[in-house]
């Protein structure tokens, strides 16, 4: 619901788009100042439209962070896409992520061609600049700025912080006059449930390595107040795998790494919502669900 507008006040919605890994999630975190998307070193770690909010004098900037645009190989991997593409045609402003310490050539021919039809503004931001010497970047600059007209071409590092608010005040002299969209303590339009989920995934991957696919799912069976403490919320969540032998790997010798992902996912819960948590865990096999269309939309993609 739009709240009432001031003279002059700017205010949109922003898709953040771009290749898989290069930082987008770990941007949106940093621009908003909390994290609201969930990161890894794990390509396609976000799945879902994760929506931020940033309150700044005269401007609300609205970013949507989107999944990595790449090849897909499964059905999960095809609704993964669909989701970032579709966010390019419901936005005002288009911030193109991409990772200026390492181009891959293949992302960048895709996202040419998703860019040839635009007709909306697109702001390019050059990432890990810090992972980088500082005279390449004026040819990088060029480089890009010869591949398409952008609105900006802004260099930044989400890990440092370094141009993030150069790269907010472009984006928002870029936006549309207007009355802001949400109320300005709003960081997010996500629930806390959802946010839970996806904590408990990151942590899945974060805990696992290699050893897990991406084919884990985490749905919230139970989110809750306790009846009798009123500073203590009750959750169940299910970790779904595709496979025994992942189930396995999940649950770790005597139930050592789950309990680990359980500890570090009750931790960063208690930290979100300010008060104790009680985290249940459990694991369940559905064979090949990533390829079964009924189980992606069950589990929300």
């Amino acid at each position: 619901m739009q709240q009432h507008a001031e003279e002059g006040f700017r205010t949109g919605f922003i898709g953040i788009v771009g290749p898989p890994n290069v930082g987008k999630s770990t941007l949106l975190n940093r621009m908003i100042g909390q994290k609201i998307s969930i990161t890894s070193k794990k390509p396609q770690t976000t799945r879902n439209r994760i929506q931020g909010i940033v309150n700044r004098p005269g401007c609300q900037l609205v970013f949507i962070d989107t999944p990595g645009i790449h090849t897909a190989r499964s059905p999960l991997n095809t609704r993964i896409v669909e989701t970032a593409l579709s966010v390019m045609g419901d936005v005002d402003v288009l911030l193109l992520v991409v990772d200026a310490s390492d181009a891959d050539p293949e992302s960048e021919a895709m996202l040419k061609t998703a860019l040839q039809n635009q007709n909306r503004p697109v702001i390019l931001a050059l990432n890990k600049i810090d992972l980088i010497a500082r005279p390449s970047l004026l040819s990088m600059i060029a480089d890009w700025s010869a591949i398409y007209p952008f609105k900006a071409v802004v260099p930044v590092s989400a890990e440092t912080g370094e141009q993030v608010d150069a790269l907010l005040q472009a984006l928002s002299e870029t936006l549309p006059e207007g009355p802001a969209f949400f109320p300005e303590e709003n960081l997010t339009d996500l629930s806390v449930r959802f946010l839970a989920g996806e904590i408990i995934r990151e942590k899945v991957f974060r805990q696992t390595g290699q050893e897990i696919p991406y084919s884990v799912a985490v749905t919230i069976d139970l989110f809750k107040e306790d009846e009798k403490k009123a500073d203590l919320t009750r959750i169940h969540a299910t970790i779904h795998v595709e496979r025994d032998s992942q189930k396995g790997i999940l649950i770790g010798k005597q139930g050592s790494k789950l309990g680990r992902i359980g500890e570090d996912s009750r931790k960063e819960i208690e930290r979100m919502l300010g008060k104790r948590v009680f985290l249940k865990l459990y694991v369940r096999v559905e064979k090949n669900w990533s390829k079964d269309s009924r189980f992606l939309s069950k589990f929300g993609y």
